[in-house]
């Protein structure tokens, strides 16, 4: 897939005026230089939405939704990337680049496309003629309508089923053999993949069919399932089967189930539970929780209770501890021994299965229960087993309320910590104020200011010329912030929204997004005099961090381990002092 080139998104942003995007869509209020509204991302009495015009993003304080207008875009009215970037452009009277939008729109990836579609529409036709395909979903009580939401078909018996009806050429055949509907034989003999299975499409977050997955209808006849391999359209571990069927049914999803197996997802489907995705032969990714948490702020994984389950339930718990902002919650609901989601919401029916979810366990007691199995508490040993495992997982939790809360809870559990929070809290600067919102200004460090400068005005980035002394500067936020500097320069005219942008997904977007949130006092002549200063004290740090260096070296293995060009600047470095 083309990529569209930075410039033209950083133009773009300039063009759009993300408060009428907005404002088009959610009623805003003015206050001050910014606005607010009540969040369109999630329920809430009192507004902490705000929309900010001098910095082209908005910001939730209460869930952490954040963006720019693509992105805002993205998520209210459900775009692609590229769909959300082509509203705009009309919007502002752009092109996207041809070559991008051709690239992206027809050639093979069109043809790919096509190819999956008519190997679905031939599942179909199938399932329609095939009485034991019928009689199998007619058992499992898949009713007509319900087959046709998840367009179910059936890969009839027999070797060239499929490859018979749609290979009429040789690129059609070797579209097909791309998309992953045949398979090969050492001898090199093409033939159907899938064969006397039901078929379940797959579809992306356009509707569009990109794979499958097949069962079988006997149990002695192969592997239960059988999924389509990795293809140019289709990657397992970025898709949810049943994401788009969720879609559809709500305006706004009130939450996602994570189950297993494509029968489930349909059955919870025939009862009413109309909110079931499964993660597709593969363990929950980071990409899965991304994905989930993106469309609902509360997300329950539900597993079978055997240690496979439990094991599965601890990497989805890994993939998603990592996205918990304030105001996501996941829960984890383990059914018992033979049963399945499937067989309960048979047997119980969707009140039944809304009881069982209501009880799931929350991700803190599920994470600190299994960290815990096998460690004893009532001694200083068993505390600091526990205390070392929790800490490197609680590390990756964003800043917000929930990530104190597990670390205050991991106090409570071992007592450490306790020492930390005695620690009176530093005061907090003149130039790193509250903003409006009421987040909490944060220590100062030349680094951290340096950094929330560039974000309140990337363009000051100007002032700063090469060579970037302070590169070499062994401090936690360097690498980010010569990053920062070198993307102002490359990108002129760049804003806030699309800098923030530029780092979604990475782990320093929590970081950043909270530092925009930061109101600095002053003009911009102020900010510029503040940023130089703040630089040249790093670059006397580096010079005072080269001294120490060398002089360790010769405290360890005397003068003679520099050579003459080390002392040379040793001395220099001493007199500048």
């Amino acid at each position: 897939m083309a990529r569209i080139p930075d410039a033209f998104i950083d133009d773009l942003l300039a063009r759009t005026d993300i408060v009428e995007v907005v404002g088009s869509r959610v009623p805003l209020k003015r206050q001050g230089r910014e606005y607010s509204a009540r969040c369109p991302f999630h329920d809430e009495r009192s507004p902490s939405f705000t929309v900010s015009p001098t910095k082209q993003f908005y910001h939730c304080f209460g869930c952490g939704a954040h963006g720019t207008a693509i992105s805002f875009l993205m998520n209210y009215d459900r775009l692609e990337f590229l769909d959300a970037v082509e509203e705009l452009a009309k919007r502002a009277g752009m092109e996207v680049p041809r070559d991008t939008r051709q690239r992206n729109e027809s050639g093979e990836s069109r043809e790919l496309y096509a190819a999956v579609d008519a190997a679905a529409k031939f599942f179909q036709q199938q399932l329609r003629s095939s009485t034991k395909a019928r009689a199998y979903l007619e058992r499992r009580g898949v009713d007509a309508e319900n087959q046709a939401r998840f367009g179910i078909g059936y890969a009839p018996e027999g070797w060239e089923g499929l490859k018979s009806a749609l290979g009429t050429d040789e690129r059609r055949l070797a579209l097909l053999e791309k998309v992953g509907l045949f398979s090969r034989n050492d001898a090199g003999r093409v033939y159907d993949k899938f064969r006397d299975r039901v078929m379940f499409p797959i579809h992306d977050r356009r509707g569009r069919v990109i794979a499958f997955g097949g069962r079988v209808l006997e149990k002695d006849d192969g592997p239960k399932y059988l999924n389509s391999p990795e293809t140019p359209l289709f990657h397992k571990g970025r898709e949810l089967y049943g994401l788009w069927q969720v879609r559809q049914a709500h305006s706004k999803i009130p939450r996602l189930v994570v189950v297993e197996g494509y029968m489930d997802v349909v059955a919870l489907f025939q009862y009413g539970v109309n909110t079931a995705v499964a993660t597709l032969g593969t363990a929950t990714t980071p990409d899965h929780a991304e994905l989930l948490f993106r469309n609902a702020a509360d997300v329950y994984f539900c597993f079978d209770g055997d240690r496979a389950g439990r094991g599965a339930a601890w990497k989805a718990l890994e993939s998603v501890l990592p996205r918990m902002r304030d105001g996501r919650q996941a829960f984890f609901l383990f059914l018992p021994e033979g049963e399945d989601p499937d067989t309960i919401v048979r047997k119980e029916g969707a009140a039944g299965f809304d009881a069982r979810l209501a009880q799931a366990m929350p991700l803190s007691e599920f994470f600190y229960n299994e960290l815990s199995k096998d460690v004893n508490l009532a001694g200083m040993e068993g505390k600091a087993r526990l205390a070392e495992r929790a800490k490197p997982l609680l590390a990756g939790i964003p800043d917000g309320a929930f990530r104190d809360l597990m670390l205050q809870r991991l106090t409570e559990l071992t007592g450490v910590g306790r020492r930390e929070e005695a620690t009176p809290p530093a005061r907090p600067t003149p130039s790193m104020r509250p903003g409006r919102g009421g987040a909490p200004a944060p220590k100062r460090s030349l680094v951290r200011t340096a950094i929330a400068l560039l974000l309140q005005k990337p363009a000051l980035a100007e002032a700063i010329e090469p060579p970037y002394l302070f590169g070499a500067l062994r401090q936690p936020g360097i690498p980010l912030l010569v990053e920062l500097v070198q993307l102002a320069k490359d990108r002129p005219g760049i804003t806030t929204g699309a800098v923030l942008e530029h780092f979604a997904g990475r782990e320093e977007e929590a970081a950043l997004q909270k530092l925009a949130l930061q109101a600095f006092p002053g003009d911009e002549a102020g900010w510029r005099a503040e940023i130089v200063d703040a630089l040249a004290q790093l670059d006397r740090q580096v010079r005072a961090q080269r001294v120490e260096e060398l002089q360790a070296r010769i405290r360890e293995a005397g003068s003679a381990s520099l050579s003459e060009a080390e002392k040379t600047e040793l001395r220099d470095l001493l007199t500048a002092k």
